[in-house]
This record gives structure tokens, sequence and C-alpha cells, in this order.
């Protein structure tokens, strides 16, 4: 029952965050800010990653391709799709829902325990409306250009590791990353990385919303948000690549 308690007030938070916006001029100040820090600042640990994921992923289709009847052109190939499938979007989302999750727990948990929300609400401001769908709109138009981002330099990874290991050669790479490309595999990855932006920007923010005590409660329910958050993005994975893919 208290899972089920747990839901329904994270659907009445929603349906709240979407009514009563706040003016024009304030929620493009907080828009922009958000964009900052939730997604330009993650710009450094999305990359770094994704460049050498990409090249495990390489190196390790290159050791397991012993057969020499089997052409070297596979590894781009299967590089290609295992990115653009799920490392890209799912991977990283992962990443970004335990470095912004626990961002944003943190932030809305202190301001709920020094009474900052309480202070919104007396001024007549909708504090879930202010502090909550800023970050769902940047999360959602920004992520797609990291993922976008993570492709890209994920295949890059992979060209590179052949061409520093001698495994396998940069031509016969691109010829299997250039082999049957399918565009409705990036529009599956947009689409989940949309989905799992909101996840990303809404389980946080309730879990910070909702807290109750001091300092210590606020650091708990960020590790509550970011496992929560993780195990759902899971989950939605499952059913999405069910409903789009089959």
């Amino acid at each position: 029952m208290n899972y089920i308690e747990h839901i329904g007030k994270y659907f009445i938070m929603l349906k709240q965050v979407f009514t009563k916006p706040q003016r024009a001029r304030v929620f493009k100040e907080v828009l922009f800010r958000e964009i900052e820090e939730l997604g330009i600042k993650s710009l450094g640990i999305i990359s770094f990653i994704s460049f050498f994921i990409g090249g495990v992923i390489a190196l390790q289709t290159a050791l397991n391709l012993e057969s020499p009847f089997i052409p070297k052109s596979l590894i781009g190939f299967a590089a290609k799709r295992s990115i653009i499938l799920e490392f890209a979007p799912t991977f990283c989302s992962i990443i970004l829902a335990g470095k912004v999750g626990s961002y944003i727990t943190s932030s809305i948990g202190t301001m709920r325990v020094t009474e900052q929300i309480d202070a919104l609400e007396i001024m007549g401001i909708n504090s879930l409306n202010y502090l909550v769908l800023p970050k769902i709109i940047a999360t959602i138009f920004f992520y797609p250009f990291l993922v976008i981002l993570a492709m890209f330099l994920g295949i890059l990874g992979g060209w590179m590791a052949g061409v520093l290991s001698g495994l396998f050669s940069g031509a016969d790479y691109v010829i299997g990353v250039q082999t049957d490309f399918n565009p409705f595999l990036i529009t599956y990855a947009l689409i989940k990385t949309v989905v799992f932006a909101f996840l990303i920007a809404t389980i946080p923010s309730y879990h910070g919303y909702f807290v109750k005590g001091g300092s210590l409660e606020v650091g708990q329910a960020s590790t509550q948000s970011v496992v929560w958050t993780t195990v759902v993005i899971v989950i939605a994975n499952y059913f999405l690549t069910q409903m789009l893919l089959t």
C-alpha cells in the first residue's frame, strides 16, 4: 500500500506541475538556469564516458571475432547497433539519473527543510510549477542533444580504438558503421531519451519535494531518488523496446 500511496502522490504532483504557470519572464530565467545546471554541466562526463565505452565495445567485439570467415566490418556494425540502441540512450540516462537526480533531490529537499518552499506558497506561487516544470522542459529538450553527442563520440571512440590497437582497420570499421543503416533506430533512441529525461526530472523532484526532517533525511532522499529513477528507467526501457521494436 505504501508504494501505491507514493505512485498516487507522484501523479497528483504532476497535475500541479502543469497548472497555474508563472510569469513568462520569471519562467524564462529559471529555465535557462536549469539548462545550464542539468544539461551543459553534464557534457563533460557524457563525452568522456561515451568515447571510452565506444572504444571498449569495439575492442571486445574484435577480440571475440576469432574466425577468419567473419568480416572485420562486423565490428563496426555491432558497435554502431550497441551504441545507438542501448548505450547512448539507456546507459547515459542512468549516468544522468545519478548525477542530475541527486542534485535535483538535494536542491529541492534543502528548500523544503529550510522552509523556502513554504515561503513560495505563502507568496501565492505554485511552487511545483516554479521548481519542477523548468527542469522537465530543460531535460526533455536538451538530453536528446546529449544522446546524439554520445552516439557520435561512442562510434568515434570505437574507430580510434581500432586504429590505435591494430586489431582492425579504420576502413573496415567505417564500412561496418555504414552497413544496413536504419534511421528509425535513431528515432527509437531519441523517443527513449525523452521518456527517460522526463523520469530523471520528475522522480527526484518528487523525493525532494516531499522530504521531511533535516539534512540527514535530504541525503537519504537523494539516495532513494537515484535508486528509484534507475529502476523505473530500466523498466520503461523494457516496455519501450517491446512497443517500438517488435
